[in-house]
């Protein structure tokens, strides 16, 4: 075979590489669209006004893992305490902190000691204390002193401690909108299956207006990296997570929002702390349960905007992030594997988890291979400039648009963004992030794939400026 023949065959699969992915986004914006229009559809204010007025909703547990985030504890667990929800406990989990976190919620919140008794379901590092306020208030604040072992061990902390049997899972630097447990519960009320968990929208929070852990202003962050991060999730929650929740095949719920079913939680045996992808990892193996077991079940999701984060504004912090994500996403491929093209798992071995190794595993390693190929090409005078021209201008115009959709798709559902300056914004970002973003994110998960080779395990640290600092101008 002569090096033209190589070259040919090298090129024509990745283009029918390229095609594929290609199709595989316009069938999740068909289905996204259609899942979008069904819930706007069914679901009003009205409804919401009825189930808070309702006394027989399930009562919940908010667990919240805390490491080392001082800036935005305190901020955070006063936007939990003004949820709407008849019945909830707030469970903030100290995981060992090595800043001022404790002290700050003890002087805040005027906690004491309290002797509760819990079970252990699951094993967990040592839990130090437990606190309560003295402030009536705060009557369903709890936190635990743990030593630290990670999001995961604390997360599994939280749920032997806990007093209900819905759990609902979050980051501790976030913001939940008032109404966002009363969304949230919807799927486990309304459909006729076992219903294991339910996930919502995540949404950027830096910059905007924020006010007794309330979002008052939503503003666009003033860095291109965090706006280059809101059309992200713009892509992965708007038009990813709402088509694969229509065909039943979510095989994530962020781990900064989630609701689950503790029985089944538990009956899983909770967090795994040899994943650095813990949320990814217990939703797939609560699935794969479910289906070994032949018990009729689904997973929830809801396309409001129910959550508010802090995203990295950082470069080194945005790839640190998205290592231990590409790390994650591949510890629980392999972890599951046998998953992988069975029919006994219906959509989940069939799609769900054939689309993930080839599209979330492979891609950014596939295109850092073509990067590599084309250099190589270029070197032995291989290259059809204007061919590649053509192909570049088609791939860059397909993203660009891709990009553009999702905005429009906000803009049918939720209109977060009510500025028009903010959508031109956006579409500026979208010209721009391509050619300046896209290839950080790309390296970082070429990069978590070497780092698992090489047995990495840590998360690295996580830099956070805190979500309080914004004011209304």
């Amino acid at each position: 075979m002569s090096i033209q023949d190589i070259i040919h065959v090298f090129s024509v699969l990745f283009l029918i590489y390229g095609l594929i992915i290609i199709s595989g986004y316009i069938f999740s914006a068909f289905f996204s669209i259609i899942e979008i229009r069904d819930y706007k559809r069914k679901n009003n204010f009205q409804d919401e006004v009825a189930l808070l007025q309702s006394a027989n909703l399930p009562s919940i547990s908010v667990l919240a893992p805390a490491y080392n985030e001082e800036a935005n504890v305190v901020e955070n667990i006063r936007s939990l305490l003004t949820l709407n929800y008849p019945s909830f406990e707030i469970v903030i989990i100290n995981d060992g902190s090595k800043d001022n976190s404790l002290q700050k919620m003890i002087d805040t919140f005027q906690l004491e000691p309290e002797e509760l008794v819990h079970y252990h379901y699951i094993p967990t590092k040592k839990v130090r204390g437990i606190y309560k306020s003295k402030i009536k208030a705060y009557k369903n604040l709890r936190v635990i002193d743990k030593a630290n072992g990670g999001k995961a061990d604390a997360l599994n902390t939280g749920i032997n401690c806990c007093n209900h049997d819905l759990i609902c899972c979050i980051d501790v630097d976030c913001i939940l909108e008032r109404n966002a447990l009363l969304k949230l519960i919807r799927p486990f009320l309304n459909d006729t299956k076992r219903v294991i968990a339910s996930g919502g929208i995540i949404r950027v929070a830096n910059n905007c207006v924020i006010e007794d852990g309330r979002i008052l202003e939503v503003r666009l962050p003033g860095t291109f990296i965090a706006r280059a991060q809101i059309l992200e999730y713009f892509r992965a929650f708007l038009m990813g997570r709402m088509a694969w929740s229509r065909v039943d095949g979510l095989l994530l719920i962020s781990g900064a929002f989630g609701m689950f079913d503790k029985k089944t939680v538990i009956e899983a045996g909770g967090y795994d702390h040899s994943t650095v992808g813990e949320d990814m990892e217990l939703l797939v193996r609560m699935r794969r349960i479910m289906r070994e077991q032949n018990i009729p079940y689904t997973v929830g999701f809801v396309p409001d905007p129910l959550c508010w984060t802090e995203v990295p504004e950082n470069k080194q912090i945005l790839m640190r992030q998205r290592n231990r994500w590409a790390r994650g996403t591949v510890e629980t491929l392999l972890k599951h594997k046998k998953m992988l093209f069975n029919p006994k798992y219906g959509v989940l071995g069939l799609l769900s988890t054939p689309y993930w190794m080839f599209f979330e595993w492979l891609a950014p390693v596939l295109e850092f291979v073509g990067i590599v190929f084309f250099i190589i090409l270029v070197l032995l005078g291989q290259v059809n400039f204007q061919v590649f021209a053509i192909f570049f201008l088609v791939v860059y115009s397909f993203s660009v648009l891709f990009s553009i959709t999702a905005i429009y798709f906000e803009e049918y559902s939720f209109q977060q963004y009510k500025k028009p300056k903010y959508m031109f914004q956006l579409m500026r970002t979208a010209l721009l992030e391509p050619l300046f973003y896209h290839p950080i994110v790309m390296w970082a998960a070429v990069k978590g794939n070497i780092d698992l080779i090489r047995g990495k395990k840590s998360w690295g640290q996580m830099t956070r400026t805190g979500l309080g600092s914004t004011t209304k101008k």
